[in-house]
């Protein structure tokens, strides 16, 4: 192209120093910029002006403008629009020792969506918007058409979308709330359509909508989509995780407390081998490896149990001993349409409007519905371990009647189902209920007697923290009281290792280890609580979280135990989780494990569980994890 250097409104040159395209713009409300395009984004410098001091402009000695370079790369830019023509204002000083002006000028412009980084809070993501002008409609559009092309080539980005509005949520803002990130997704251009075409979005009218609308929608119709969003709480996401998985997910279960379980005494451990299991094979050791299952041997696995797993494994090619993990089919009756787990293309998204948010603010580091729409329309990615939680028996008379349901953050039993329980009774507080109903519980100090048997896995990660406890009080492998903290990040080191052949078929499996050094183990007695985390469960009433240092995508639970223990005690543990820099599992009466599995059995009928923040009411279960099983439009909390 032709560069006219008389007129450096009008001029466009090419470059050969490695950038596309530079010409002189005007900034609204900085003035006029010598703007360039390069391969990976957007640079512009301030040009020079007679009434410029020499590091920029300033208005009664209060710098204003900085000449130095700004940029904004196209990660970081999710949309560009032209907006014809229209004013400029810019700002331009009256003298050298004089005050500021607005000066405003028509041209034709386009505006530049991006974002930015808070400086006091990195992680929270800041709207930028950058609306350049130029009087020449042609170099306009030139900028406008350059721009798109390599917008264009960054990948991952989402296309289309279907949201679910939790219209109670929280304070009962989710509609407002969704209303208040709506723009984003419209300045990207990402088509927010619901099930089937017919609303914009789906504003649930019921307790399950979200869930029936995920179990019975199609495969053909889900793989349309590049995410589903959900706008509310955790339990609002579990509710459609749910949906999702349930239909899908086929896995052997894990054990049932009966299938291992037999005469121990009390508060002994005891190492259970099973006399079915045979020797796995070994079919790949190195990184880049071949299917975990031998792809002419697939079967559907459907809903097995651990027994009868055991029968089918002898007819697979199995990498590792712990086999009852990582055997995933979809059970879909469309066979022209697979949905596989994980699913590299399809993402979750949550825009926080809930009362807790735990798993928005372990995913991202804040608790902002901007934050997390921005995560969203700039195609982040992570992924995010799920346990599998199924309950054998919801009371103690009831028949054995398997019970899937999945968890992404937190499930508990004793304290923590019953201030969910008594929780429901004031709903009519909105989120207030929870600390009401948490003191009701605390001065009850209710302790119930339970068998917890616990699945460790004794890798190399673990041996380095992990000690044993010698005497009956402590039947477990134990992580020390003091551990050094390992916290979640973006970019983890701990979530982007591998520690097995994994491939696409078939989802990530528990650490592998040697079968000497896995034990089912026991523990029993009286508990205030049993919670698993599955991840750390930050959240402003905890601030580091129920465990600071668990992962978002480690493969593991983090089983925390609670032992009967006087008032002052617990208020203690309490005052420690709630306080930033606390350490609440240092405590005598407080046992935390790191494992795979686990199967507990209540010896109370009224036994009623906390499942990401719903009630699940279960007299025995058991809990398997699977690692990284979802994607999250997340990319992590920046520490």
């Amino acid at each position: 192209m032709d560069t006219n250097e008389d007129s450096p409104h009008t001029g466009a040159r090419l470059e050969g120093d490695g950038s596309v395209l530079n010409s002189n713009l005007f900034l609204e409300h900085v003035g006029e910029v010598s703007l360039t395009l390069n391969f990976d984004g957007l640079s512009w410098k301030l040009l020079e002006s007679v009434h410029n001091e020499e590091d920029g402009l300033s208005c009664l000695g209060i710098k204003l403008i900085s000449k130095n370079e700004t940029e904004i790369k196209f990660s970081d830019m999710y949309a560009l629009e032209f907006i014809n023509w229209g004013l400029i204002h810019e700002s331009v000083l009256s003298n050298p020792g004089g005050c500021l002006m607005r000066h405003e000028t028509e041209m034709y412009r386009f505006t530049v969506h991006g974002v930015q980084r808070s400086k006091n809070r990195p992680s929270l993501l800041i709207l930028a918007v950058y609306t350049f002008g130029h009087k020449d409609l042609q170099t306009c559009q030139m900028w406008v058409n350059q721009i798109n092309a390599l917008l264009k080539m960054e990948t991952g980005r989402p296309q289309s979308l279907l949201v679910f509005v939790h219209p109670m949520s929280g304070k009962g803002n989710g509609c407002r709330t969704w209303q208040t990130v709506a723009p984003i997704f419209s300045h990207a251009k990402v088509k927010t359509k619901s099930w089937l075409g017919l609303l914009q979005v789906i504003v649930t009218q019921r307790a399950g909508h979200a869930f029936d609308v995920m179990a019975s929608i199609s495969n053909e119709e889900l793989n349309s989509y590049d995410g589903v969003i959900a706008v509310g709480g955790d339990g609002f996401f579990n509710e459609i995780l749910n949906g999702l998985l349930s239909s899908r997910h086929r896995a052997p279960y894990p054990p049932a407390p009966a299938d291992f379980v037999h005469s121990f005494g009390s508060n002994d451990s005891a190492l259970v081998h099973d006399q079915n299991e045979t020797d796995a094979e070994t079919s790949c050791r190195n990184e880049d490896c071949s299917p975990l299952l031998s792809s002419s041997k697939i079967v559907k696995a459907g809903n097995l149990t651990y027994l009868e797993f055991q029968e089918l494994k002898r007819d697979l090619v199995i990498e590792s001993p712990n086999s009852y993990f990582f055997c995933c089919f979809d059970n879909s009756t469309d066979q022209d349409s697979k949905f596989s787990f994980p699913n590299e293309q399809f993402r979750f998204g949550i825009i926080p409007a809930g009362s807790t948010d735990a798993i928005v603010i372990c995913s991202t580091g804040a608790r902002d519905p901007v934050t997390s729409a921005l995560h969203i329309v700039l195609g982040k990615r992570l992924r995010l371990d799920i346990a599998q939680v199924v309950r054998w028996k919801a009371t103690s008379t009831s028949k054995d009647e398997p019970f899937v349901r999945y968890a992404a953050s937190f499930f508990g039993y004793g304290f923590y189902g019953d201030v969910i329980a008594e929780s429901e009774k004031y709903r009519w507080m909105g989120p207030k209920r929870y600390d009401y109903a948490g003191t009701k519980v605390f001065l009850r100090h209710r302790s119930y007697e339970a068998e917890i048997a616990c699945l460790e896995v004794k890798s190399e990660k673990l041996s380095s923290s992990s000690e044993r406890l010698s005497g009956k009080r402590y039947g477990l492998w134990r992580l020390p009281k003091n551990p050094e903290r390992v916290v979640c990040r973006a970019n983890c080191s701990t979530c982007n290792t591998s520690r097995s052949c994994v491939s696409s078929s078939v989802p990530p499996e528990a650490p592998s280890s040697d079968p000497e050094e896995q034990r089912w183990l026991k523990s029993r007695g009286s508990f205030l609580s049993v919670g698993a985390a599955i991840i750390s469960c930050r959240n402003e009433r905890a601030p580091d979280g129920l465990v600071a240092d668990a992962h978002l995508s480690d493969g593991f639970l983090h089983l925390i135990l609670i032992k009967n223990c006087p008032h002052a005690s617990y208020l203690w543990h309490l005052t420690q989780l709630a306080r930033k820099g606390g350490n609440p599992l240092n405590f005598e009466f407080v046992e935390h494990y790191k494992t795979t599995a686990f199967t507990f059995t209540s010896s109370s009928d009224d036994s009623v569980w906390n499942l990401d923040g719903e009630l699940f009411q279960a007299h025995k279960l058991s809990a398997q994890v699977f690692r990284g099983l979802v994607n999250l439009f997340a990319s992590g909390p920046e520490v």
